[in-house]
């Protein structure tokens, strides 16, 4: 048996996830008991069969080209990363190749929120975006 506490809703009901047994289209049998509603009940399959996380991570500053304003970047008050994150959720398993993907990013100024950073990564229909404007 697993124990999760719901997320979709305050509520954050307790729900407990009982695995039967394999059923004829080699998917687990589940009985999930503790929601209140449905959508508890949906986000507890989901969480046992393929978890998803949105995933924040922060994108490094290119540094300024020559002739370029070295204070934009340069200067120590000035930001050398820039917050992103993914639209949709991504399976928990790949979060850490996405993660180096990410950490191996050099964005160029200007960056407005909401450019798109990483567009289908790896063909998994996982988005990035910048979450901050700068530059």
């Amino acid at each position: 048996m697993k124990v999760f506490t719901c997320i979709v809703c305050p509520i954050g009901c307790s729900l407990q996830v009982t695995l039967g047994p394999q059923g004829a289209e080699g998917f687990t049998a589940l009985t999930i008991t503790g929601n209140g509603c449905q959508r508890g009940a949906a986000y507890a399959q989901e969480e046992v069969r393929s978890p998803k996380r949105v995933v924040t991570a922060t994108c490094a500053i290119a540094s300024p080209a020559e002739g370029e304003d070295a204070l934009k970047t340069g200067s120590l008050w000035a930001p050398r990363r820039i917050p992103v994150k993914t639209v949709l959720p991504c399976p928990k398993g790949l979060i850490p190749e996405l993660l180096a993907d990410i950490y191996k990013i050099r964005l160029r100024l200007p960056v407005k929120t909401g450019d798109t950073v990483i567009g289908d990564w790896r063909g998994t229909g996982v988005q990035v975006v910048a979450v901050r404007s700068i530059g």
